[in-house]
Formats: structure tokens, C-alpha cells, sequence
């Protein structure tokens, strides 16, 4: 700034007082700092927000030079630029690092200007500042939000792959073997529909921290998931060596977390690919990786598991028929059969079972043992267990509407559907086709029992108070401790066709089948025993006193114009030979 101009110039309607008073007002009124040094750069005014930004007072700050708020961060080349530009055509612009009273350094926006007396000289220069220190945060976070998981502080999947990328490359130099680990935690989604979304957090934090506690420094972890760590091992002497560190991490979680009180046991599954034998690149070994987790998961075991070539293929199959799933729900594929429950005591339909089945265009009928799996492993069992639920009410409105009288239809639920929202969505379909809720029964299966929290009891208390009766579906497959039974207001115990199949020659079935009628009758809960196939089998599981059976002694899963007919015509299982 080489001249100022005139007050007439600029307030021809200002007197020179009024004019003073004006500048006086700006000064001490403006939010951002201002401070007036001379030609020696001593302080010779400031304004309020100086010393507020600052900390230093008027009194503290008159008569001392710059140095005062110098942080020592800018070298004396840079003071040098600033000069420069400062003596040049106009004022000098940027941020700089300050320094406040307390000696806390902060960022701060400036804009530097210079006065000149009448011969040219310099005389004065003002500095208009602002503090952006929230500025700076905020856009820190972004770049740890960027980069970082928030709840663990642990590098997210692309900054995982950032550095890992880089590590490689001197694994590669040095002829090394490295590996990555997919880590996934098991049960997790159950532990936070359980006790809670901050448990949930909780727990993530204490794992991290006991990954971190178990791996070496050179080791990098990664939360790449809601449940998912990644772990990128360097400098290995064999693939083998990978398997050790997958079997520490597994043994580091054998003790049990406490949160609020409770103890909580977490389980791993651990999928490893191998540089260089398995990929050269980061994210095909996190590709090879979570093949090979997907894979012990479908074995629903904790472990380990390397990746191989023919997993890669069976992954490509299972997205395959994912995909193809996802396209029969809105292309109508889907289909439900009907499998009679029948009366033990007098042959007549009971009840039937609603049994998902999927016409493919060019596979014909496909068996849900193929499908179901897929569906509950990418999520897609909570579309599909929805459109069970409103095809099977939609069928029994049908059937209502015909005037016919129909048994209760039950329908299986997943364990993914079984959450706070279920007896909304629930009450929902049931109030979109104006049904009783005594025309449904709910299946479930043992291992929604090991969550066994007050959650899931409340979630069927509340089901069972809408009228709606629980059936425990595949009774005695090993999940669960019979003395989860009376805790849960089950009514109605299907033993599994594993236990059936053998009676009544096989003697481990019998005593099984045996103890689990006994257990049923105590706890005044009925029996229904699947896949019944032979009058032998049925004799014996009638002589035991089992309600019910369903299975190919009577009908198979048949679709509704079958089922329909054996209603109408009064059809019953014959009892006696």
C-alpha cells in the first residue's frame, strides 16, 4: 500500500472526528485480530480480538516485537519472502503457525499490509489474522475419516492398501513371502441386537487392542468392516509361518471379554492369501483372502484357512448364483411348497410348513440346500424371508377368501431376521391381509438359542402376546443346551430328521428321539418329528408319544393346488397297518 487516501475522498458526509471514531469502531469491534507494528517491527497497537486469539494483553503486547507471537516454525528464509512481498506492489497473503500466550501453537490466516510516509518509506504495517484452528481439525478428520476407521483409529481398507502396497514392493525387492489375513468376527451382529450398539463398539475397541497386543510391530492391522480386520503380514520365511500367527490370533480369543458386567466369548474365522504364490497385488490377496474366510464360514467353525485356486472358483459360482437369486425375487422364480403336519392320533392334516423353492429358468427346480446358504451369508435371506412371509399370508387370504378352512401354515425364520423390528413387520403383514395371527407359526432354528439374551426372549414374548406360536425347528442338532428350553416360550419342538432317520433300528436315534419326547412332555411342549418316511419309523415315534410327523410317509412338499386337494378330500395317514 503505497498511499491512503483521503477521509473526504472516500466520506465526503463524515467529519474528521466522526471518521476517527468510525476506524476506532472497526478496530476494537472486529472479530478478527489486528495488530500495528512500525517500521522495527515493535508493536504499537492491537485491537479485543488480538488479544483474545492470543491470550496476551494490550499492556503485555505494546512495545515488544513480533518476536512475541513468532512460533519457530518459519525459518528466516520464509520471514525473508514475506518481506520481499511486503515491499513489493502489495500486501503479503497465507497462513502461518502462531503462537499463543500459554505457548500453544495454532494456524492462522493473514493478510499483511504496509504504510509508507510521503518519501516512500516504509513507516508502519497492519496484520489482519484469523484463527483457523477449526479449520485445521475439521479438515484433519476428514483426512483420518479418509483414512482411518473412527471407532478403532485403526487404517481402513484404502489406507490399508496404501501402505501395505508400499511394504510390498520391499518384499518383492527382497525375494520375501508376505500374507494377508482376513479376519472376521463371528457373532458380532448378534452381540449388538443383544446388548446394544455401545457394547457392540465397546467390544470392537477391546479387540483391536488385543490384535495389536498379538501381532508384531512390522505386522499391520486394519479394521476394514462393521465385523472384519485385515491383517498384512511382512517379511515371512514360508507360507506356513501365516498359519502360525492366524493360530495366535484365535488363541488370543479364547478369553472372554467383559462388558458390563457379562462375559463374551467372540470367534474367528481367518481366511490367508499368500504373496507371491496366491497374487502379486494387494487387493487380489484381500480378494483371495475373503474367498477363503467366506469358505470356513460356510463351514460355521472358527479357524483358519489358506486360500487355493479352487475356492476362487466356487466363489466365482457362489456370486454367480447370487446374482441369479437376486434376479428370481423380482422375476417371480420363487415358489412356495406346502408339507402336511399330521396328527399322530388321528391321521388328520394338522398344519403345514411353508418350503421356499426356486424354478430357474434353465436349472430347473433348484434345492434351497443350494440357495438358502448364499442368501443367508450375503444378506439377501432378509429379502427373501420377507417375501415368504407375505406369500404365505397372501396364499392364506386366498384361501379365506374361497371360503376354505385351512390349517396354520408355518414359515421358517432366519436367525438374521429375528430383531427388534420383527414383530413390527410382523403385525404389518398381518394387518395388510387381515389375518389372525393364530393362522401363522414362526420356525426358528437352535442357533438364534446360543444368543440366549433378554433381547431375544423379549423379541418372543412379545411375538408370542400377538398370538403367534414358535416352533423349534431341527431340535437336537447340537447348538444348544436343552436348559435353554425353559427360558424360551417355545410351543412346539421339531426333532430333526438326522434323529429320525435311523429309528427305530438305529439305538444312539432311539434314545435320542426317546429323551428328547421325554424332555418335551415335561416341559408340556409338542412334538412334531421330520422327515418320517417309512410305517416303522412312524409306529415307533407314535409309541413314544409324538404329536405329529411330516415327511414322504404322507406327502412331500407339494405345490398349492396339490396341497389343496389333500385338505378338501378329507386325506389321512393311515395309523394301523
Amino acid at each position: 500500500m503505497t498511499d491512503l487516501p483521503k477521509h473526504d475522498d472516500i466520506y465526503p458526509d463524515l467529519t474528521p472526528d466522526e471518521l476517527q471514531r468510525l476506524h476506532s469502531r472497526i478496530f476494537n469491534d472486529s472479530d478478527q485480530g489486528i495488530l500495528i507494528t512500525d517500521a522495527h517491527e515493535r508493536i504499537v497497537s492491537v485491537n479485543a480480538a488480538f488479544t483474545k486469539i492470543t491470550g496476551f494483553s494490550r499492556a503485555e503486547a505494546i512495545g515488544k516485537t513480533t518476536d512475541l507471537l513468532r512460533s519457530g516454525v518459519h525459518d528466516a528464509e520464509f520471514r525473508a519472502k514475506v518481506r520481499a512481498a511486503m515491499a513489493g506492489s502489495g500486501p503479503w497473503q497465507g497462513e502461518i503457525i502462531g503462537k499463543r500466550k500459554n505457548g500453544e501453537m495454532f494456524p492462522q490466516n493473514v493478510s499483511i499490509s504496509v504504510v509508507r510516509d510521503q518519501s516512500g518509506v516504509i513507516s508502519h504495517a497492519f496484520s489482519i489474522f484469523s484463527d483457523i484452528s477449526v479449520l485445521h481439525e475439521a479438515q484433519a478428520r476428514i483426512v483420518r475419516l479418509a483414512n482411518f476407521d473412527d471407532l478403532t483409529g485403526l487404517p481402513n481398507r484404502s489406507h490399508f492398501i496404501q501402505l501395505f502396497d508400499v511394504a510390498l514392493a520391499s518384499v518383492k525387492r527382497q525375494h520375501q513371502v508376505a500374507a494377508v489375513m482376513m479376519v472376521e468376527l463371528e457373532r458380532l451382529s448378534n452381540i449388538s441386537d443383544s446388548l446394544g450398539l455401545d457394547v457392540a463398539d465397546e467390544l470392537l475397541k477391546q479387540i483391536s487392542q488385543r490384535f495389536g497386543q498379538t501381532l508384531r510391530t512390522t505386522d499391520v492391522l486394519a479394521k476394514v468392516g462393521s465385523d472384519q480386520f485385515v491383517v498384512g503380514l511382512l517379511s515371512l520365511e514360508q507360507r506356513e509361518h501365516a498359519g502360525i500367527v492366524a493360530k495366535k490370533l484365535l488363541a488370543a480369543m479364547e478369553a472372554p471379554f467383559h462388558l458390563r458386567s457379562q462375559l463374551v466369548h467372540v470367534g474367528l474365522s481367518v481366511g490367508i492369501a499368500v504373496f507371491p504364490d496366491d497374487a502379486q497385488d494387494v487387493a487380489s490377496l484381500l480378494r483371495f483372502a475373503d474367498v477363503a474366510v467366506n469358505r470356513i464360514k460356510a463351514e460355521e467353525e472358527s479357524g483358519y484357512l489358506f486360500y487355493s485356486s479352487e475356492m476362487n472358483q466356487r466363489a466365482k459360482e457362489k456370486w454367480q448364483l447370487e446374482g441369479e437369486l437376486r434376479h428370481a425375487l423380482v422375476a417371480q422364480q420363487l415358489v412356495l411348497y406346502y408339507q402336511p403336519k399330521v396328527s399322530l392320533r388321528t391321521g388328520q392334516i394338522m398344519g403345514a410348513e411353508a418350503l421356499i423353492r426356486w424354478r430357474h429358468p434353465t436349472n430347473g427346480m433348484v434345492s434351497p440346500a443350494k440357495f438358502i446358504p448364499v442368501a443367508e451369508e450375503t444378506g439377501l435371506i432378509m429379502d427373501i424371508g420377507s417375501w415368504v412371509l407375505e406369500e404365505a399370508c397372501r396364499q392364506i387370504r386366498a384361501w379365506l377368501d374361497a371360503g376354505l378352512v385351512m390349517p396354520a401354515i408355518a414359515v421358517n425364520l432366519s436367525a438374521r431376521q429375528f430383531d427388534r423390528l420383527l414383530p413390527d413387520r410382523l403385525s404389518t403383514v398381518l394387518e395388510r391381509y387381515q389375518l389372525p395371527a393364530s393362522c401363522l407359526q414362526l420356525e426358528i432354528t437352535e442357533s438364534l438359542l446360543v444368543r440366549g439374551a433378554d433381547g431375544v426372549i423379549s423379541i418372543m414374548n412379545e411375538l408370542v402376546a400377538m398370538g403367534l406360536a414358535l416352533s423349534m425347528d431341527d431340535f437336537g442338532t447340537g447348538y444348544s443346551s436343552l436348559s435353554y428350553l425353559k427360558k424360551f416360550p417355545i410351543t412346539t419342538l421339531k426333532i430333526d430328521r438326522a434323529f429320525v432317520i435311523g429309528v427305530p433300528t438305529d439305538e444312539n436315534d432311539c434314545a435320542i428321539a426317546r429323551a428328547i419326547i421325554t424332555l418335551a412332555k415335561q416341559l408340556r411342549q409338542e412334538i412334531v418329528a421330520e422327515g418320517v418316511e417309512t410305517p416303522e419309523q412312524m409306529a415307533f415315534l407314535r409309541q413314544l408319544g409324538c404329536d405329529q410327523l411330516q415327511g414322504y410317509l404322507f406327502s412331500p412338499p407339494v405345490p398349492v393346488p396339490d396341497f389343496e386337494r389333500l385338505v378338501l378330500s378329507g386325506a389321512r395317514l393311515a395309523l394301523d397297518p
